[in-house]
C-alpha cells in the first residue's frame, strides 16, 4: 500500500476509528467475560443472598423535586445502559455518515448478513417456543454483543483479514440498530402519549442545536436529562432516549493535519520555548475543532466499555442454578438453539443469497468457513439478548430460565466460532491487515 494512503483522508476518517474502535472492545470484551464469571460464581456461592440484596437494594435520587425511585438492577438497567444506547447511536450515525455503512455498495453486505442474522434467529426461537408462556421472547436471540464477539475475534490475532473485522463490526453495528427498533416497537406494553411527546420534542430541540453547530457537552447533558425522565414516564423504554440523542449530536469531518501543518508552519519558526508555546495552542485549537461526536464517543467509550458494560454483566449474568429453582425447559431451548444455530444459518444464507442476486461481491477472504464461523460469533448474544430478555420476561423464574439459555448458547457459539476461525485462517497469515487501496 502506498505511503500516502496512510495518512489520507480514507486513513483518518475511516481506517484509524476503526482500528481505535476494534481495539477497545476486543479488550472490553475480555473485561465483560471475567466479569459474568464473576457474577455467575457469586450467584452460585455461599454468598448468594448479598448477590441478591444488591440488586434489590432501593435507591432514589431527587433532583430539583423530581424524583426517581428504583433497585440498583433498574438503575443498571435504565439509567447506565441508556449511556450504553447513547454511544451505541453514536457509533451508528458515525457508520453511516462517514464509515463502513455510507452507501449502498459499503452497506449491502453487512446489512443483509445482519437482516439474516436477525430473522434466523428470531424464526427458530418462535417455532420452538410455539405459543407458550416463553413466546415474547423472540427477539432475545436477534442480538449479536458486539464487544464479546470482538474480543473472541481478538484472540486469533492478526491473521484476522480487515475485511473479514470490518464485516463483523459493520453487521453487529446494524444488528444493534435492529434490536433498539425491536425493543421501541415490540416491548413497550404501556405507552403515555404525553411524556413520549415531551421527550421527542426535547431530541428535536437537541437537533436543532446540533444543526446550527452546536457542540457544548453541557446542552446535550441536560437536555438528554429531560429526554430520558419523559422517555422513563412514557412507558418507552428509557435506553430509546439514548439513541435518539446521539443521533442528533454532529458530526463534522476532522481537519487535514497537512493543510494545517502548511497554514501553520511560520508561527513554529523562532526559539525552542516559542515553538513550544506555539504547539500547546495548536493542540487545542485541533481538540476544539473535532467532532462533537467524536468527542463524545472518545469520552465516553472507556467508561461504557470498561465501567458500564462490566456492571451490567454483573447485575445482570448471576443465575443461581444450585437453589433448584431454574428449570431447563422450551424457554432455554428455544434461545439457545436460536443462537447457536439461528445466527449462523440466517447469516451464512442471506450473504450468499445476497451474492447470488450480485447485490455485492464476497471478498477473496470471504469463504464458507470464515463466513460461518463470524456467523458463531454472531450468536454471542449476551448484553444485547440479556437486556430483552429482561424486558420480555418479568417472571423471575421465565427470565433465569432464558438467561442460562442466553449464556449457554454465547459460550459455546464463542467457542466454535474461535476453533472454527482458526482451522480456517492459518493459510492467511500473511495477508495485510490493511483495507485494499
Amino acid at each position: 500500500m502506498a505511503a500516502s494512503q496512510s495518512t489520507g483522508p480514507f486513513q483518518r476518517r475511516v481506517v484509524l476509528p476503526f482500528r481505535q474502535f476494534f481495539d477497545t472492545e476486543s479488550s472490553s470484551g475480555i473485561v465483560l467475560i471475567a466479569t459474568a464469571g464473576l457474577a455467575f460464581l457469586w450467584a452460585n456461592s455461599p454468598f448468594a443472598d448479598s448477590y441478591e440484596a444488591m440488586k434489590h437494594l432501593q435507591t432514589t435520587v431527587t433532583i430539583g423535586g423530581v424524583g426517581v425511585d428504583k433497585s440498583l438492577a433498574h438503575w443498571v438497567n435504565d439509567f447506565l445502559m441508556a449511556l450504553f444506547f447513547f454511544l451505541v447511536g453514536l457509533e451508528i450515525k458515525r457508520e453511516l455518515v462517514s464509515g463502513e455503512l455510507r452507501g449502498w455498495s459499503r452497506a449491502a453486505l453487512p446489512v443483509v448478513g445482519a437482516l439474516g442474522g436477525m430473522v434466523g434467529p428470531a424464526l427458530i426461537y418462535a417455532a420452538i417456543a410455539g405459543s407458550s408462556g416463553y413466546s415474547p421472547g423472540w427477539g432475545v436471540p436477534m442480538a449479536t454483543d458486539i464487544a464479546f464477539a470482538v474480543g473472541v475475534l481478538a484472540l486469533i490475532g492478526d491473521r484476522v483479514p480487515y475485511n473479514l473485522k470490518v464485516f463483523l463490526l459493520a453487521f453487529a453495528i446494524v444488528d444493534d440498530l435492529g434490536a433498539v427498533i425491536v425493543i421501541a416497537l415490540f416491548y413497550t406494553p404501556n405507552l403515555a402519549v404525553v411524556p413520549l411527546l415531551v421527550s421527542l420534542a426535547t431530541c428535536v430541540i437537541a437537533g436543532v442545536y446540533g444543526r446550527q453547530g452546536g457542540g457544548r457537552p453541557v446542552v446535550y447533558v441536560v437536555l438528554g436529562a429531560i429526554a430520558w425522565y419523559a422517555m422513563l414516564k412514557s412507558g418507552v423504554h428509557a435506553t430509546i432516549a439514548g439513541v435518539l440523542m446521539a443521533l442528533t449530536v454532529p458530526l463534522r469531518h476532522v481537519p487535514d493535519p497537512r493543510a494545517l501543518g502548511e497554514a501553520l508552519t511560520p508561527r513554529l519558526n523562532g526559539s525552542r520555548e516559542r515553538i513550544e508555546v506555539e504547539l500547546a495552542s495548536l493542540e487545542k485549537l485541533i481538540e476544539e475543532q473535532q467532532s462533537p461526536l467524536h468527542n463524545f464517543e472518545h469520552k465516553l467509550q472507556p467508561y461504557v466499555a470498561y465501567l458500564i458494560m462490566p456492571i451490567f454483566a454483573l447485575f445482570n449474568a448471576g443465575v443461581n442454578v444450585t437453589s433448584g429453582n431454574v428449570q431447563l425447559g422450551v424457554g432455554a431451548l428455544a434461545v439457545f438453539v436460536g443462537l447457536l444455530l439461528g445466527k449462523p444459518i440466517g447469516i451464512v444464507g442471506a450473504v450468499w443469497l445476497g451474492a447470488a442476486l450480485k447485490l455485492y461481491r464476497l471478498p477473496p477472504e470471504m469463504d464458507l468457513r470464515t463466513l460461518t464461523g463470524l456467523g458463531l460469533l454472531g450468536g454471542i448474544g449476551f448484553t444485547m439478548s440479556l437486556f430483552i430478555a429482561g424486558l420480555a420476561f418479568p417472571d423471575q423464574m421465565m427470565l433465569d430460565e432464558i438467561k442460562l439459555g442466553v449464556l449457554g448458547a454465547s459460550v459455546v457459539a464463542a467457542l466454535g466460532g474461535l476453533v472454527l476461525l482458526r482451522m480456517a485462517l492459518p493459510a492467511r497469515a500473511t495477508l495485510s491487515d490493511q483495507p485494499a487501496s
